[in-house]
């Protein structure tokens, strides 16, 4: 038997944090007999797992930034992103763009195209675009960061943090927004998520970004309302959000955060 606080944190905080990591990266730390209940807690703590990701990239800009041009460096960078998610943002990015792109404003026929794991014309498009406006934005965000005092500089803390604001951007849209389907990879996670996970996602997030300092303000105000407006106007369309919806939001708010940023500078 483990003491009674040992308890509530074994199963307020620690549970959580590993099915959020393990749902949005391919780190393998689940426990065991995740439930809705564990599911639902995990919101609040996505941007630790946003965390995660970005200390690999700024980890690989470290070693690139000297040794390779700012182009393949980026390219190696959102690659490595890609492989630790297991590209489950970009499906749902790419998803939507088929189901926006083709579905012609019929509920039932979106949602169809989203179960489709088959990608189309339009979703294939939407891939292209944001990877190369992705990629760019990193690359150019290396190629400002190439002084020998790295950390010291904005713009590899930028590099740090983007993927955490995009995983609190999702937090509210999950919380707050129904789920369109019965059923569904993200519904677990819609159904037990309430308020408490909001506030605590955006502590863990503003800390960082506080860490960052003044020079994300910007880009992160702009991956919110880009967030946001992306996962209304699905909400408008469809009545409710998706699995899917949730990736693109990620997807999109990571891009705008990082072109915001160099708009900033």
């Amino acid at each position: 038997m483990h003491p009674a606080w040992l308890e509530w944190l074994l199963q307020q905080v620690v549970r959580p944090i590993r099915t959020a990591v393990a749902f949005l990266t391919r780190i393998p730390i689940a426990p065991r007999n995740v439930d809705e209940l564990d599911s639902g807690r995990s919101v609040g703590f996505f941007p630790l797992a946003g965390v995660l990701l970005g200390l690999v990239a700024i980890g690989l800009a470290v070693l690139v930034r000297q040794r390779l041009p700012p182009w393949v460096g980026a390219v190696g960078i959102v690659s490595a992103l890609a492989w630790l998610t297991a590209g489950l943002h970009l499906d749902g990015w790419a998803d939507l763009g088929d189901a926006l792109g083709g579905g012609r404003g019929d509920k039932e026929r979106m949602l169809a195209i989203m179960r489709d794991s088959r990608i189309g014309a339009h979703g294939a498009a939407a891939l292209i675009l944001l990877l190369l406006a992705k990629t760019a934005a990193v690359a150019e965000l290396l190629s400002l960061s190439r002084s020998s005092l790295f950390l010291s500089n904005p713009h590899p803390r930028l590099l740090l943090i983007f993927p955490v604001v995009a995983r609190w951007v999702v937090v509210p849209l999950v919380v707050l927004l129904p789920y369109a389907r019965a059923e569904g990879l993200g519904k677990s996670f819609n159904g037990r998520a309430g308020l408490t996970q909001i506030a605590l996602a955006t502590v863990l997030a503003g800390a960082v970004v506080a860490w960052a300092g003044t020079d994300a303000l910007v880009p992160t105000g702009a991956a919110l309302v880009a967030g946001v407006t992306l996962g209304g106007y699905v909400y408008s369309r469809l009545g409710g959000l998706t699995g899917d919806v949730y990736g693109a939001v990620i997807e999109l708010s990571e891009t705008v955060f990082l072109v915001a940023a160099l708009v900033r500078w």
